[in-house]
């Protein structure tokens, strides 16, 4: 029987290994991927509750798709400002993000 406490032990692993990304990585693609794992821990925390204390609810469920749907956004604007970067300096290096300042 898997119970509420296994979904938010798989939700906080999946955060802990993204924000390690995140501060670790120096590859802008890296750093996007490392958000995605983030958001979709948030998504097993919204689901999970919805299912342990709503069952009959979709609102875990709805707030998730929202989530996705930012998410869909978020990568879509981060790889181009990743395209962008490797355009005007050939590496997608987040240490070069300060020459984009001007």
């Amino acid at each position: 029987m898997v119970t509420l406490e296994h979904y938010l032990i798989l939700s906080a692993l999946l955060f802990c290994v993204g924000i390690f990304g995140l501060l670790t990585r120096r590859n802008a693609v890296g750093v996007l991927m490392s958000i995605e794992l983030m958001f979709n821990s948030a998504n097993i925390n919204f689901i999970a509750f919805s299912k342990f204390i709503t069952p009959e609810a979709l609102t875990g469920q709805i707030f998730a798709i929202f989530v996705i749907t930012i998410a869909a956004a978020e990568a879509t604007v981060g790889l181009a400002i990743v395209v962008l970067m490797y355009r005007n300096f050939n590496a997608v290096n987040v240490d070069k993000i300060n020459f984009m300042k001007w």
